[in-house]
């Protein structure tokens, strides 16, 4: 899809779910529309024997089947306005809420990456080829990636021993994550580099010793010193290729294989930071406070039931495996990608419904793109899809730190939660409010709970509360 996300939504609420959504302009095949409950696909007449040819193989079946690939159906004419006699339209599921790559860990980035060279290593066995190879075609459903533009597959040429999306993989996936371990440039400034990193603007950032590192040497030294300057000729070369099939296959193979260690060496060792161990190290928490706010919020999930949990401040993920446990699909959200990380692999491991997104709820992800239409901004994606909204020890953060007040809070919550708010009250006697209130007591130190309550009375009344030994309250709002 030449880099365009190919499924997405700009909720503003629960009625704009109902309008229809064109969202690809890129893609020469096809386009896509979001309706109520699914996606559907367009595919232009010129892409149609290639697209059926696809979805009758073989590979088709089995990438599905083995949930690597976004399930596909052909639409029926009639079944929806946009859809004409005699057009081609496939129907997807949706996968809400999109988390773009730029909202992702580091363990994500490498899974979406290992999931793009397994697809593509069975797509060249079967006779096919993955032609874009880029992050914005994967979705997590869950903790699971899933390619969801089949429009990226076409027939191989079995004599060829290149595959065209090398480079474009190279960019967008693995190029990322080089910057990310040895230059320290966060995954989420790919916000602004639509088609990756060339690899001269790593050469350049990379001290010398670093370019001969094994797994760079080829992808961004070798790249670099062998790019040819002035325009390329269209023609002018032919694509390399061998009288023999098998041995295409083989060298094609070899190069996914490479490319795989070179994601693995990237993508490191698993981060740590000041929050990720967060949990064992909360001096302000006696293990009797933590033992009264999980039992509280076990008993909140009992009474409330809800289908769709939103974790604000989700750290490692104690109150998101709670909920996914009492039988909820939860977003869980944290700034901090160590802590997150923590909790996808958790989430992977137990293959628990729980998709996490970097981000930071006081700073939302802008949208972005051409006209800000391609990326849907964080609230956009988030705004009223959820039955009850957790926002445990966070509260404090805004107040302080983002110098929010608590009416403005109470706005954001109301436009999340179509029902149910579980908020944890840390007063000015906290240990962790004094460590941040740094002499603007005459601002903050007198907020009392009364001050937050008035704040949330004209969205949410209080319908249970617990006040723990250390002094912290936490509080379940419903919505009026």
């Amino acid at each position: 899809m030449n880099g365009t996300p190919d499924f997405s939504r700009q909720d503003s609420g629960t009625a704009s779910r109902d309008k229809e959504l064109e969202l690809t302009f890129r893609d020469p095949a096809g386009e896509l529309r979001l309706i109520a409950g699914c996606a559907l696909r367009r595919i232009r007449p010129p892409a149609e024997e290639e697209t059926e040819a696809f979805l009758a193989s073989p590979l088709r079946k089995s990438l599905e089947q083995s949930g690597d690939l976004i399930p596909s159906k052909v639409a029926e004419p009639g079944s929806h306005p946009s859809i004409a006699s005699g057009e081609l339209w496939l129907e997807h599921p949706r996968l809400d809420p999109i988390s773009y790559p730029w909202e992702w860990t580091t363990a994500q980035w490498r899974a979406a990456a290992e999931l793009t060279l397994r697809v593509a290593s069975q797509a060249i066995d079967a006779g096919w080829t993955l032609k874009d190879a880029t992050p914005l075609n994967i979705l997590f459903a869950g903790p699971r990636p899933i390619l969801v533009d089949v429009l990226s597959f076409e027939r191989r040429d079995p004599h060829s021993t290149v595959w065209l999306a090398y480079g474009q993989f190279v960019r967008t996936f693995l190029l990322p994550l080089v910057a990310a371990r040895h230059l320290n440039w966060p995954l989420r400034a790919t916000l602004f580099e639509r088609d990756g990193y060339e690899p001269r603007q790593i050469y350049e950032a990379l001290p010398r010793w670093r370019r001969l590192d094994h797994y760079l040497l080829d992808v961004v030294t070798l790249a670099t010193l062998f790019e040819r300057p002035g325009p390329k000729r269209a023609g002018s070369k032919q694509s390399p290729s061998t009288k023999e099939p098998s041995l295409a296959t083989h060298l094609l193979q070899k190069r996914i294989a490479r490319l795989g260690k070179q994601i693995r060496h990237a993508a490191g060792e698993r981060g740590h930071s000041q929050w990720s161990h967060y949990e064992q190290s909360a001096r302000h928490y006696q293990p009797t406070d933590v033992e009264e706010k999980q039992q509280f919020v076990k008993s909140v999930l009992a009474r409330c039931r809800p289908e769709r949990v939103l974790d604000i401040g989700a750290n490692t993920g104690t109150y998101s495996l709670l909920a996914a446990d009492a039988g909820a699909k939860v977003v869980a959200l944290d700034s901090d990608s160590a802590a997150l990380e923590e909790l996808w692999r958790t989430a992977a491991t137990q293959n628990k419904p729980i998709t996490v997104l970097v981000a930071n709820i006081a700073r939302p992800t802008p949208a972005a793109g051409w006209r800000n239409r391609e990326h849907f901004s964080l609230l956009d994606r988030l705004t009223g899809d959820f039955d009850l909204v957790l926002m445990l020890a966070v509260i404090h953060h805004l107040i302080l730190r983002e110098q929010l007040p608590l009416t403005h809070i109470a706005g954001l919550c109301a436009g999340l939660s179509q029902r149910w708010l579980l908020l944890e009250w840390v007063p000015p006697t906290d240990p962790m409010f004094q460590e941040w209130l740094r002499g603007r007591d005459d601002l903050y130190g007198h907020l009392t709970e009364d001050d937050l309550t008035h704040a949330f009375a004209p969205h949410f009344a209080v319908v249970d509360h617990a006040r723990l030994g250390n002094g912290r309250v936490l509080l379940l709002f419903d919505r009026i």
